[in-house]
C-alpha cells in the first residue's frame, strides 16, 4: 500500500535526520556525505507524503460530514469539496509513484561533456562546433559553470574533438540524455554546390567521479610531462606545462595541456582519468538496465544514433521517441529543454512499466 511504504520512507528520513547530527557519523567523511545527499534526495517524497497524508485525512472527515448532515445545502458543498480531494489524491499519487522511482544515483553529479567529429571531414568538425556553442548556451540557461578541458580544432573551424567540465545542480542527470551519436543534414559551409550532406559528431556524458568513487593507486599511473603546442603565448614550447598520465592497468591516457601551470594540468588530468575508470563500471551498469528495459540514455557509442538535425526543414527529430520540432535555430541556441523533458517523460514511463514504483 502506498501510504505504508510512505509511512516507512517517513521514519527512514526521520532516522536519517537524526545521524547526520551525530559526531561520530560527521567524523567518517564518507558516510555522512551519503546520509546528507539521502536526507536531500527524501526530501521532495516527505513534502508529498505530508501533502498526500493531509488529503487522506480532508477526505475521511469530508466522507463522515456526508454521512451524518443533513441540511441539503451543506451536503452539496461537502460534495464538491470530496470531488476535489479525490481529483488531488490521483494526482498526487502519480506524482508519488514517480516520485518513488528510485533515482540514478549518478544525476547529482558534475559531468564531463566530450564532442568528437564523426563522419563528414571538415563539415563534421564544423557540427560539433556548433554541439559544444549549443551546450554552452543550455549550460548559461541552468546557471552551470562550463569548464574546458582540452580542444583539438578542426582545419575550417569547429573542433576535432572538445572536452569540458559542466557543474553544477543535477548536471549528470539533465545531459546523460545527450549522449550518442547526433547527425547533421544541411548544405556544408565547405561546399561549392548547394548539395546536403549528412555528418555526425558523437557526444559521451560521463558523470564526474570524485575521489570517493574512484580509488587510484600512484603506483598505477605513469605521468609524462611535454611542451603545449598550439595557442598559449610564450610558454609554448618553452615550458612542459603538458601532462600525459598512463593508466597501467587499464592502458586509459589522459593527455592536458590547456593551462600554463603543471599542477593544474596535472589536477585536470587526474579528474578527466578518475572519470574514465568511472565510466567502465558505469557502462556495465547501463548495459544491465538497458537489457532489461529500453532505456533513453545511450552509452555514447558510434551505433547509437540518437538525433538529426535537418536544417533544410528546420526540423530536429530524437529516434529514440519519436519526437520531432520545428524549431531547428532555437535549439541550436540552447533550448533543448522541451527534448530532455520528453526523454524524461518517456524514462520514467518505461521504469513504471517495469513496476518499478509499484
Amino acid at each position: 500500500m502506498l501510504l505504508e511504504k510512505l509511512q516507512a520512507i517517513n521514519e527512514r528520513y526521520e532516522e536519517v535526520s537524526r545521524l547526520i547530527t551525530d559526531p561520530d557519523i560527521i567524523s567518517d567523511m564518507k558516510r555522512y556525505i551519503s546520509l546528507n545527499k539521502e536526507f536531500k534526495d527524501l526530501g521532495p517524497i516527505i513534502t508529498a507524503y505530508k501533502e498526500y497524508k493531509n488529503i487522506l485525512d480532508n477526505i475521511e472527515s469530508t466522507r463522515e460530514i456526508l454521512n451524518k448532515e443533513k441540511d441539503p445545502e451543506f451536503r452539496e458543498m461537502a460534495k464538491i469539496e470530496l470531488d476535489e480531494l479525490l481529483e488531488n489524491e490521483e494526482r498526487l499519487e502519480e506524482e508519488i509513484r514517480i516520485l518513488l522511482i528510485p533515482a540514478d544515483p549518478q544525476d547529482d553529479k558534475n559531468a564531463i561533456v566530450e564532442i568528437r567529429a564523426g563522419t563528414g571531414g571538415d563539415e563534421a568538425a564544423i557540427f560539433a562546433g556548433d554541439l559544444y556553442r549549443m551546450y554552452q548556451k543550455f549550460c548559461e540557461t541552468k546557471g552551470w559553470k562550463i569548464e574546458l578541458v582540452d580542444m583539438n580544432e578542426g582545419t575550417s573551424g569547429g573542433f576535432k574533438e572538445v572536452i569540458f567540465n559542466v557543474s553544477g545542480d543535477g548536471v549528470y542527470g539533465v545531459l546523460k540524455y545527450e549522449s550518442g551519436v547526433h547527425r547533421v543534414q544541411r548544405v556544408p559551409q565547405t561546399e561549392t554546390q548547394g548539395r546536403v550532406h549528412t555528418s555526425a559528431a558523437t557526444v559521451a556524458v560521463l558523470p564526474e567521479a570524485d575521489e570517493f568513487d574512484v580509488e587510484l593507486k600512484q603506483s598505477d599511473i605513469r605521468k609524462d610531462t611535454f611542451c603545449s603546442s598550439g595557442p598559449g603565448g610564450q610558454s609554448v614550447n618553452t615550458t612542459y606545462s603538458a601532462v600525459r598520465l598512463t593508466h597501467v592497468p587499464s592502458g586509459i591516457v589522459v593527455s592536458i595541456q590547456d593551462q600554463k601551470s603543471q599542477i593544474k594540468n596535472l589536477e585536470k588530468a587526474m579528474s578527466v582519468l578518475r572519470t574514465r575508470l568511472y565510466d567502465l563500471e558505469y557502462k556495465k551498469y547501463l548495459d544491465e538496465i538497458s537489457s532489461k528495459r529500453k532505456t533513453m540514455v545511450s552509452t555514447g557509442d558510434r551505433s547509437a544514433k540518437i538525433r538529426t538535425y535537418n536544417y533544410p526543414q528546420g526540423r530536429m527529430t530524437d529516434h529514440r521517441i519519436g519526437l520531432t520540432l520545428y524549431n531547428l535555430s532555437a535549439i541550436m541556441d540552447g533550448d533543448i529543454q522541451e527534448i530532455i523533458d520528453a526523454l524524461q517523460v518517456a524514462e520514467n514511463a518505461e521504469k513504471l512499466k517495469e513496476g518499478v514504483a509499484t
